[in-house]
């Protein structure tokens, strides 16, 4: 069964870059070290900015991310404070190559996901996205979690260099054992902002013809899917996750952005001054928030406006739903 995923107002989702720093290059990256800086966080600075969103009374959830997380020779110390100040779950997103042993230096009750990014069922579309060799890696080391006894999850980037491949993940997702799929709208920031990735966003009639499909048959093998809503059906109340939802984007440099469309300006509304999480002041993303424009979300209005389609009257087709907005599908023994 598909539902619309409402955003949750009474908990704390924390997106956590601990640095920049990755052994891939995938064309698609959306880290920008000029705006999110190169440094790597040491584990006394990661513990503090973590006890900064941890209890006060709502549910916090922490993701780990890079550049490559597992790079981090301290993440299973981050991962253990995680846990023991409160987080309520603890996810690691990872290329695959789980650097520093991280798989023997955790177990299931400290991770409670490893999510592994996957662009292709086969080293001939997922490598020349992602790099070289890294199918074969990141699917043994999936493998490896699994065996664990680890929750798993798999992010799929769609483009157009890759969407027609999408349909052959189910099967091998259901054959690996991963719970959760993660089907991903390809980002216009960093690398793929740039015309020479020769990766392109799909229009809504590509995204709708199979994206929805390829997370029933998900689905109907088991496996929970999710994806973008991307765009509202008529009558649909847009809604921005910046007024309604509590979502933090952390960088190494201080930066703490509410809207991850954001994050190739200087416009984060927080920052991380002597360890002390303080506000911005000045134009920055919030004060957009509350625009109400045609387009729905004022920010793809602004940054990325080629996402809006306009009929002849200059009016536009549809509403863009918010980027943090998602579709769930459900198996059918969970619906």
């Amino acid at each position: 069964m598909k539902q619309t995923v409402a955003f949750q107002a009474h908990a704390k989702n924390v997106f956590f870059h601990i640095l920049t720093q990755c052994n891939l290059s995938c064309k698609h990256c959306y880290i920008n070290p000029e705006q999110h800086g190169r440094q790597t966080l040491d584990i006394k600075t990661i513990c503090k900015w973590l006890d900064a969103f941890s209890g006060q009374g709502a549910d916090s959830n922490v993701i780990f991310l890079g550049g490559e997380p597992t790079m981090h020779p301290d993440l299973d110390q981050a991962i253990r404070h995680a846990r023991s100040t409160g987080y309520k779950s603890i996810t690691v997103d990872t290329n695959g190559y789980c650097f520093h042993d991280i798989l023997d230096k955790t177990s299931p009750g400290q991770v409670d996901v490893f999510s592994f990014s996957l662009d292709g069922p086969s080293p001939e579309v997922n490598d020349p996205i992602r790099g070289k060799g890294s199918f074969k890696i990141c699917t043994e080391n999936l493998q490896k979690a699994v065996k664990n006894g680890f929750g798993i999850s798999l992010i799929y980037t769609v483009s157009t260099g890759n969407l027609k491949f999408l349909d052959q993940m189910p099967e091998l997702l259901a054959k690996w054992g991963v719970q959760r799929f993660f089907i991903q709208v390809i980002g216009l920031r960093g690398n793929a902002a740039s015309n020479a990735s020769n990766l392109n966003q799909l229009t809504r009639s590509q995204w709708d013809s199979v994206v929805p499909a390829a997370a029933e048959k998900a689905a109907k093998l088991g496996i929970e899917t999710t994806y973008p809503k991307v765009f509202l059906e008529p009558g649909e109340k847009f809604e921005c996750a910046g007024k309604v939802a509590e979502n933090y984007f952390i960088f190494p440099n201080g930066r703490v952005y509410r809207c991850p469309l954001c994050e190739d300006y200087p416009i984060h509304s927080l920052m991380f001054e002597d360890d002390r999480l303080e506000a911005v002041s000045g134009l920055h993303e919030d004060r957009f928030f509350d625009l109400n424009i045609p387009e729905g979300c004022v920010m793809n209005k602004l940054i990325q406006p080629g996402n809006v389609e306009y009929g002849p009257d200059g009016d536009p087709l549809y509403q863009v739903a918010c980027c943090l907005l998602k579709e769930r599908v459900s198996p059918p023994d969970q619906s």
